[in-house]
């Protein structure tokens, strides 16, 4: 049998040659369209993108016919290029330049020279087309938004750059693709696919048919629609709330994990990204360091989330066996932990119920400590603590489908370690407690928090998309997560946060017909200026779920520089919460107080002496308003 392996290796690996050419060469006409390519012409049509509506069906985003012009280097034969650029409103320059970066791209393939002619820029060129060969118009579509609201969540259409040309084949110079938002998370879904013709063309260059009949030909595929999840009429209302004011809203409903509203302001109008304008107003919005319209900060934004995050405290406390619901503490405005002193504005002997409708700090924080401090094994108990808070999808990734987020932030052992050299207690860390300190919540998070409150114990992944046309969404948005809370705590605490709208600190943001369960909060906020610490109006919270009893809106509010979490985000989610479960508001009062309400004096404190003047202008904001603050800080202030 060994003197035959050799010649048997030998005859197999030549025929296998063998059969290999003959399939390049015979069988296989992809090899002969590249070996001819010289005599094929290729032309792309572009199919429509998909529908974007919204979960009641309103249509949301289409499509609009465009023109782009494309250019083929080697069919380029001299023209007059002057009357070339008049036609189309270029100068000689853009044509030089836009024709070597078509030439470097590919001499034999078309790519666009310029993108999206107008309609009568298109009808002039057109009509002395023939006069300049190696240019053709090519029918596109564009995005058409039918709300001027919402640019957060749609994101916008862009040129492919030759990065992303490098990484995925499908793309060629000239092509669109989603940036930011839905439009990027579901790119591949809404695009749809190129159609391609290949064109015969004779030795004169001219074209004489389809190649081969058309064999290789396609059609384009249109994009599939896509059902977002997002109520485009609570969408609207929460923008109009949120005028001149900064922060987030996101509302979800908890029985799915559906986002109903996710809210950033300042935020921008979708069509100001369509249209050969596109590139200009992105450049203003990405260069407005003031007001940052394109940061999304119910997605982004990592705040201390306050007197909300009061509710895990007691969560964990109860799961832990700390403390019941008949477990006690003293308060006189506060309470000695150490040798510091945490303030509060209670005076009394409160238990779980009284203190989350009262919001004292002294109970949250004695019941923290205790969780710390049990056995003197501190490292241990707070990552343990960490653990159950991981459980609500806090300090990580969500897992929202959209391209960007924050993980916020739930320390660990091994930051107070490193900090304290190990030697720290409850005591060290009781800011924790109250949501302050090292922790950092994201408003979606805070949001999904709340929707796991409402479930008693569980959530799904907060998702934009509710129905894909001919697809199932993502199974892991349909599936339930768990947290390390048994469900016989929450309704305690579920009890507590009702009260906070019939006795404690909501108690005159009560809907007439709606049973809200709720929490302020009101978080510190200090800022570096002029290298000192200093601090400025504290940040507004609320957070809620209703109706009670089968909750069908988890809301969280954050209002940057609002103040008491009762003044401004307070009412916004009693408007918010009535506006979904009535479409209808009864509290107009409050209403009219949001819609009054200007912050745009708090934010131009945030910038220099010397900017004060055109920030002052850019908000509409008086001068002497802001005098006070200003002669208290020094004349140059970074504006990190």
């Amino acid at each position: 049998m060994r003197k035959y392996f050799l010649p048997g290796l030998v005859v197999f690996v030549t025929l296998a040659i063998l059969a290999r050419l003959f399939y390049l060469q015979i069988l296989d006409d992809d090899y002969k369209l590249m070996a001819q390519n010289n005599a094929i012409k290729i032309k792309y049509e572009y199919p429509e993108r998909g529908y974007i509506y919204d979960r009641n069906g309103r249509l949301l985003v289409s499509n609009q016919a465009s023109y782009d012009l494309m250019v083929v280097p080697n069919e380029v034969k001299e023209l007059d290029t002057l009357e070339f650029c008049a036609l189309v409103g270029v100068t000689k320059t853009f044509f030089d330049q836009q024709l070597q970066k078509a030439i470097n791209y590919e001499r034999r393939l078309p790519s666009v020279f310029l993108s999206q002619l107008s309609s009568d820029d298109y009808s002039r060129f057109n009509e002395k087309l023939r006069k300049f060969p190696g240019f053709y118009v090519q029918k596109r579509f564009l995005r058409r938004y039918h709300v001027n609201t919402s640019g957060n969540i749609f994101g916008f259409i862009t040129q492919v750059n030759q990065k992303i040309i490098n990484e995925n084949k499908y793309y060629k110079l000239g092509d669109l693709i989603g940036k930011q938002g839905v439009e990027q998370q579901y790119e591949e879904i809404l695009r749809g696919r190129k159609g391609v013709r290949y064109i015969q063309r004779d030795k004169f260059n001219r074209e004489i048919g389809p190649y081969k009949d058309g064999m290789f030909d396609t059609l384009p595929v249109q994009g599939r629609d896509i059902t977002l999840s997002i109520d485009m009429d609570l969408q609207e209302y929460g923008e109009k709330l949120m005028q001149n004011k900064w922060g987030g809203i996101v509302a979800i409903e908890p029985s799915s994990g559906e986002i109903l509203a996710l809210v950033s302001a300042p935020s921008y109008d979708p069509g100001l990204l369509v249209g050969r304008q596109r590139s200009r107003n992105y450049t203003k919005l990405y260069n407005d360091s003031i007001a940052q319209p394109l940061f999304d900060r119910g997605l982004l934004a990592q705040y201390p989330p306050g007197s909300p995050f009061k509710i895990l405290t007691g969560l964990v406390g109860l799961q832990e066996k700390i403390i019941d619901t008949t477990t006690a503490f003293s308060c006189r405005n506060g309470a000695s932990f150490g040798r510091k002193f945490q303030k509060c504005h209670d005076v009394g002997t409160f238990s779980l119920n009284a203190a989350i409708y009262k919001s004292c700090n002294t109970y949250f924080g004695r019941t923290y400590c205790n969780i710390v401090d049990k056995n003197n094994q501190q490292a241990k108990n707070v990552d343990n603590w960490r653990r159950h808070l991981l459980s609500f999808g806090l300090g990580q990734f969500i897992g929202i489908d959209m391209p960007i987020g924050k993980k916020g932030n739930i320390p660990a052992s091994n930051l107070y370690d490193k900090v304290y050299n190990k030697s720290w207690t409850g005591a060290t860390i009781r800011s924790n407690a109250i949501g302050q300190g090292e922790v950092l919540m994201t408003p979606i998070q805070l949001c999904n928090m709340m929707a796991a409150v409402a479930n008693e114990g569980f959530y799904y992944v907060p998702h934009m998309v509710k129905k894909i046309e001919g697809k199932a969404i993502e199974e892991n948005f349909r599936e339930k997560r768990a947290t390390t809370i048994d469900k016989k705590y929450f309704k305690p605490v579920k009890k507590g946060l009702w009260d906070v709208y019939n006795y404690g600190t909501a108690g005159r943001l009560q809907s007439k017909e709606v049973l809200i369960a709720g929490k302020t909060g009101t978080a510190e906020n200090y800022k570096k200026i002029g290298g000192k610490r200093v601090k400025l109006k504290d940040h507004s919270i609320f957070v809620a779920f209703a109706p009670i009893e089968n909750p069908k809106i988890a809301i969280a509010v954050f209002i940057e520089n609002g103040g008491f979490g009762a003044t401004v985000a307070g009412p916004i989610a009693t408007c918010m919460v009535e506006k979904y479960l009535l479409n209808r508001i009864t509290r107009k009062d409050l209403e009219d107080r949001v819609l009054q309400k200007s912050l745009l004096g708090e934010y131009a404190k945030l910038y220099p002496r010397k900017a004060y003047d055109s920030i002052a202008r850019k908000f509409n904001v008086p001068l002497d308003s802001i005098q006070k603050f200003k002669n208290s800080i020094p004349d140059s202030i970074p504006t990190n």
